[in-house]
């Protein structure tokens, strides 16, 4: 009569204990660049120490910046707790550095209307490099190697692979799976899950997902704000206005808005610079650039300086950032607005104010049109006492007698014209 409840409480007891494994799931949705890999080395780490028994990494990139990548590549295949890889929902992809990452998984899955690969390297404005260039082939060849690496690592299509890089071979879901690049495909967390129950991994582990619960773990906020300042469009704003700010500031008195949105600005642009592999000597042209066209509205050359000014802001901009991927780039959109924007608004505030400071001095209030009183006879001239002060004046319609309103018509240095008011 008893043995009945004993298997009752050993099931539950497994069932609290299945419960008691976690499956950590991570969400990487945008390019691949050091605020996401961080986030997705925390969310690694934090399952090792949870004792997790499954990492489900959710995918949609574009690609993004090589060193996060082969960050994030390394600690998946280094990971003690196996990684799942899945590209979705529906309409997602995991191109370029998504590649990369998606062979590196223990279980490598996709959702339908999903694709996969175009991992060959693409230059800052978003050209196909010339392969017959030395530094060039060194890129394609490193990456080409790799990526096969990596997939003969997780016994997956290396061939393909190796395309995938060389000829920007691209794959959907069913093709994926077909030509061994994958190994399940499912449309939904629900459905993947289900799917991996009992699933073999190559070392001879097998998953167990049925009665364990799920943990998603989510980007905090400095990962976040990260994220955000990785764009290199966004970073190169936030420079030229921290830039074209502070200039503005130092050539006119005071303190004021330039200084507050020009410090903002810079500082924020310096944590986004940290974040983005940079170019000394484009960085370098960038300030000859300002340089250029603050020299010009001191010392006019008939626009030569700005115009030269204008040509090192552009060729710097264009090398300031050394990224090869086409999700991380600088847009010629962004380039154009900014420096077209700001070098009309700065050039115009500067020669406007500086043709004010060319004028002569005016006094800061005038007498011309006050009412006074008469304190002689004037016949032209003598003392008049207008807004609590004693002026000399000479009266255009004399005589004029003492007590009489005038009204001041002109103001000479320390003496006025006066009439009768």
């Amino acid at each position: 009569m008893g043995r009945p409840w004993v298997f009752v409480a050993l099931f539950f007891f497994l069932v609290l204990a299945c419960w008691a494994e976690e499956i950590i799931k991570l969400t990487l949705d945008g390019t691949v660049n050091p605020a996401t890999s961080a986030y997705v080395l925390r969310g690694l780490k934090e399952a090792q120490r949870l004792g997790a028994s499954l990492v489900i990494l959710e995918l949609d990139t574009p690609g993004g910046l090589d060193t996060a990548t082969k960050e994030i590549v390394e600690a998946i295949m280094g990971s003690t707790v196996p990684v799942v890889v899945w590209v979705g929902p529906p309409g997602a992809r995991a191109a370029s550095a998504g590649t990369f990452i998606l062979l590196s998984a223990h279980v490598a899955a996709m959702a339908h209307g999903t694709s996969t690969g175009a991992a060959h390297p693409v230059s800052l404005g978003g050209e196909s490099p010339d392969e017959k260039d030395p530094t060039v082939q060194k890129i394609v060849n490193d990456a080409a190697t790799r990526i096969r690496a990596i997939a003969e690592a997780r016994g997956r299509n290396a061939d393909w692979a190796e395309k995938a890089v060389r000829e920007s071979a691209t794959l959907i879901a069913t093709e994926a799976l077909e030509l061994g690049v994958i190994d399940l495909i499912a449309d939904s967390i629900g459905e993947l899950l289900a799917k991996l129950e009992g699933f073999a991994l190559r070392d001879g582990r097998i998953l167990s997902t049925q009665y364990c619960g799920l943990r998603e773990l989510r980007m905090n906020f400095k990962e976040q704000f990260f994220a955000y300042l990785a764009d290199p469009n966004l970073v190169y704003i936030l420079l030229m206005l921290g830039i074209y700010g502070l200039i503005y500031e130092f050539l006119t008195p005071g303190i004021g808005l330039g200084f507050v949105v020009g410090s903002i600005s810079l500082l924020l642009a310096i944590f986004g610079l940290q974040l983005l592999p940079i170019s000394f000597v484009g960085v370098g042209l960038v300030l000859l650039g300002f340089a250029l066209i603050v020299l010009d509205v001191f010392t006019p050359s008939n626009g030569l300086l700005t115009l030269g000014g204008l040509a090192s802001l552009i060729l710097g901009s264009f090398s300031l950032f050394e990224v090869e991927s086409p999700a991380v780039r600088l847009s010629w959109t962004t380039v154009a607005a900014t420096l077209g924007t700001l070098t009309a608004i700065l050039v115009f505030i500067l020669t406007k104010g500086l043709a004010a400071q060319r004028q002569k001095p005016r006094p800061l209030t005038t007498l011309v049109g006050l009412v006074g009183e008469a304190k002689d006879d004037l016949n032209p001239e003598g003392w008049v006492f207008v807004r609590g002060e004693y002026w000399w004046a000479k009266a255009e319609d004399p005589p004029i007698s003492r007590g009489e309103r005038v009204q001041v018509v002109a103001q000479e240095g320390r003496w006025l014209r006066v009439r009768r008011a």
